[in-house]
């Protein structure tokens, strides 16, 4: 899919991935976040390709070049991926709970 589809979609911003089985994939930027002063970026697969689903959630380590260029790292340890999985579960859960609507839970006041 190209950026018109993007846009159609609603994606703001995506990024092109090439795996290491040289499968290119196009990605959706869901969140950038930071976690103990590494910066991380949550991308959605706008379509299948490969093993990768449309819905699976990819995790990279992302640092700037100099030339504004973003450059995307691997996860490599199990720590550094659990700390950074539980900050994006802590991220959809607060987003989740900021789109509640509190009349919902009010109760009848009489």
């Amino acid at each position: 899919m190209g950026n018109e589809n993007n846009e159609e979609l609603g994606f703001e911003q995506t990024v092109t991935l090439t795996l290491d089985n040289d499968l290119v994939v196009e990605c959706a930027v869901l969140y950038t976040f930071d976690v103990d002063d590494k910066s991380y970026m949550a991308l959605l697969p706008i379509e299948q390709v490969g093993d990768i689903e449309e819905d699976e959630v990819l995790i990279y380590r992302y640092t700037p070049s100099d030339d504004g260029e973003l450059h995307l790292d691997n996860i490599e340890s199990d720590e550094e991926y659990e700390a950074v999985a539980d900050a994006f579960d802590e991220l959809l859960d607060a987003e989740e709970f900021e789109d509640l609507d509190m009349e919902d839970f009010e109760g009848d006041e009489e």
